[in-house]
């Protein structure tokens, strides 16, 4: 079963929701997600306990409760009851405005017939302090006695008692204000992740099979259903083009802002806008599968996770509670019994104590920093999923990358075109060469050949016709171009057909020596080595600042490849980092597992192939590029693809760790304060009740401002 919660103000809610429907009989897997509001369980049949006895208990605590139905559960956030209202038309709003107006209305009243000032006060407290009262009931029977609603409601109750009806009624005010504060942060901290269900649009135009258009809603569209996009329109669907071409804004997806041209047989993402072209795309993704809703499903699952700081806070809570319960009561009790002390005075102190025992700012420091961490994460392209790999990522001292894809583009590019003859040597003479290696290699799917080709196009090179090619398995690629018979092939494979002169083996030992693969163009007839191409698979533009930046965050980089020793060691030798080569699987796998004996690893990769590597490292980190397998072998997934991000990443997890032990500080910094201010008399229960909900306030606030968060160079 699955429900919407409203109400919740800060983390210590879950708790208690938690805490409540775990003692119901026939009620298990109980999880409530804060930042999503989205509350599972489940509900044994056989159980007595019905949906409706939920819904109860979940009243009784204060909170509003609403069933999600199956055809609205594809995320969470996107169900009608997470959009925003203004403060004052919450419920938490209007009982501020209602508590303030009878605040007014006793003091005006008190002004007028002092006599009778205190009971309207009283009367104040008393209609203000119930709903407190009865939450605090209800979290009792349900096994949570040392709620902040019974402390104040005892705080409160007892000020009366003691005749401190005005102090009483400022008590409940200042609570429920703070209530409010707590409610409206909690809110903008949601925002940022719930603004990713926007980008998707609510209704697609589906063509139907003899053409006609019919405006739909996005969410019923079905695989291989034909949509149409406007210039203008937002992506209602993954799917692929099959007609037209337009250039796609896929910065919701990649946060990449250039537009990028993409034609029949490109894939366009949902959320993604379309600018000038009018296009149509076969559906291949559900709406509950497409790439925005996984990556909601993936932060909505991220916010759920329990980050290691969070969980050791929460569990000390538990202690720290009621061991300053104990501390007030010993402040009543002790100094009348024992140092002849007033019993109303150490009684207001012990009062003014318990306000300040409560741990929800305590509670809140982590799960509020490492929301907005997760979100600043996703708005930047980087996907991290869980508040565990948020806060480790930041304690790694070494970094492994792997290479082909992750340090380097992932596709071989032509970097030379070397003339061997007298022909070739000026620079028409090399356009003609590049020309005859590109007719060669023309119609062949060898990425080699590709690029070859690809390089020969992008300069506008004429490549001739070519006749009766052929390959020889491992060797060489044949053809018959402008009446000669050519041949292309390793140079190994050109010194056993013909003779290569010393100069020219030392042009292609240079070449191979700077980690490049260099391909022979042969005229077979006269056995004459026409000229060398060389191709490499480059770095990415990012990869050398990135790398230069790791260092100076103390961060050692470990080059993982399983190509050869000359290429890895050029690559090495430009990005000036440790590398390991020659590597098959089995053997990332062992080096991997050694250097985590000694270090904390974060591992680097493309997320197909490096998959056992990912798992094995403390964090996998996956150049993604949105893709499904990125998003689910991963840790964390970068959309960007850039390696520059892994930086931008390290920087967001320490700036997170600091604002985590800034709120720690600030939460215990001042109940410590207080805590002594008011076992002297300095303070009393309105300051105490500021001490609390300010704190919360403060942390919230606090918080937030990584959602400003500047560690990267954009």
């Amino acid at each position: 079963m699955q429900y919407h919660v409203d109400g919740m103000d800060c983390a210590s809610c879950v708790g208690k929701i938690e805490s409540a429907l775990s003692r119901m009989s026939g009620v298990s897997d109980v999880q409530l997600n804060f930042a999503t509001r989205k509350l599972d369980l489940t509900l044994d049949p056989e159980s007595k306990t019905t949906a409706k006895d939920v819904e109860k208990t979940i009243k009784s605590l204060g909170f509003d409760i609403t069933e999600v139905s199956e055809s609205h559960n594809t995320s969470s956030m996107t169900d009608d009851s997470l959009e925003a209202q203004h403060w004052w038309q919450s419920k938490k709003g209007k009982q501020v405005v209602v508590l303030g107006t009878l605040m007014s209305a006793a003091y005006v009243f008190s002004l007028i017939f002092p006599s009778y000032g205190t009971w309207v006060f009283a009367l104040a407290v008393i209609m203000g302090v119930t709903p407190f009262v009865r939450t605090a009931w209800a979290l009792a029977k349900t096994g949570t006695p040392f709620s902040i609603e019974m402390l104040m409601s005892v705080a409160a109750i007892g000020a009366l008692i003691i005749g401190e009806a005005e102090e009483a009624a400022a008590v409940v005010f200042l609570f429920s204000v703070g209530e409010l504060f707590e409610s409206v942060a909690a809110d903008r901290a949601r925002a940022g992740i719930k603004a990713l269900t926007n980008l998707i649009p609510k209704n697609a135009i589906r063509i139907d099979s003899e053409g006609k258009q019919h405006e739909v809603a996005a969410s019923s569209l079905k695989v291989n259903d034909l949509i149409l996009i406007r210039p203008g329109d937002r992506v209602s669907a993954d799917g692929e083009i099959t007609q037209g071409e337009s250039s796609i804004d896929d910065s919701p997806i990649t946060g990449e802002s250039v537009p990028i041209h993409k034609a029949v047989g490109d894939t366009v993402f949902a959320g993604s806008v379309n600018l000038d072209g009018v296009i149509q795309v076969k559906v291949e993704k559900a709406a509950k599968d497409n790439t925005i809703s996984r990556i909601i499903e993936l932060v909505e699952q991220a916010q759920a996770s329990k980050a290691p700081t969070a969980r050791f806070i929460e569990k000390f809570s538990q202690y720290y509670t009621p061991i300053v319960m104990g501390i007030a009561a010993l402040i009543i009790i002790a100094p009348p019994l024992f140092m002849g002390g007033e019993w109303m005075t150490w009684l207001y102190r012990g009062l003014a104590l318990l306000l300040i025992a409560c741990p929800c700012a305590l509670v809140l420091s982590t799960p509020a920093a490492i929301a907005s961490g997760l979100a600043v994460g996703a708005r930047r392209g980087l996907l991290i999923k869980g508040g565990s790999a948020l806060e480790v990522i930041g304690q790694v001292d070494t970094i492994a990358f792997d290479k082909t894809g992750t340090l380097t583009e992932g596709e071989p590019k032509v970097t030379n075109v070397v003339g061997l003859t007298e022909r070739y040597l000026s620079t028409e003479g090399e356009r003609e060469l590049l020309g005859l290696f590109a007719a060669v290699e023309y119609g062949s799917s060898h990425p080699l050949a590709k690029a070859i080709v690809d390089h020969a196009e992008a300069f506008n090179v004429a490549i001739p016709a070519a006749s009766n090619s052929y390959a020889t398995a491992g060797k060489a690629v044949h053809a018959t171009v402008n009446q000669r018979t050519l041949a292309i092939g390793s140079p190994v494979y050109a010194a056993n057909e013909t003779v290569i002169a010393a100069s020219q083996q030392a042009q292609i030992e240079t070449l191979q020596n700077e980690g490049k693969t260099v391909s022979v163009l042969i005229d077979e007839g006269s056995h004459e080595v026409l000229g060398l191409v060389a191709l490499r698979d480059e770095l990415r533009a990012d990869s050398k600042a990135a790398i230069a930046e790791l260092k100076t965050l103390g961060i050692r980089s470990v080059m993982l490849t399983g190509d050869n020793k000359l290429t890895a060691k050029a690559l090495a030798s430009d990005l000036q980092v440790d590398w390991e080569a020659e590597l098959l699987p089995e053997d990332k796998l062992n080096l991997l597992s050694r250097m985590r004996s000694n270090n904390k690893i974060a591992m680097v990769g493309d997320g197909i192939n490096d998959a056992p590597a990912l798992a094995t490292a403390d964090v996998g980190i996956a150049m993604g590029g949105g893709t499904d397998v990125a998003m689910e072998t991963a840790d964390i997934a970068l959309l960007k693809s850039r390696v520059i991000d892994v930086v931008h990443l390290i920087k967001l997890s320490r700036a997170t760790m600091r604002n985590i032990h800034q709120n720690v500080v600030f939460a215990l910094g001042l109940k410590g304060v207080f805590l002594i201010t008011t076992i002297l008399g300095i303070t009393g229960l309105w300051i105490a009740v500021l001490a609390d909900t300010g704190a919360t306030v403060l942390v919230t606030l606090n918080a937030l401002r990584l959602l400003r968060f500047k560690g990267s160079d954009e």
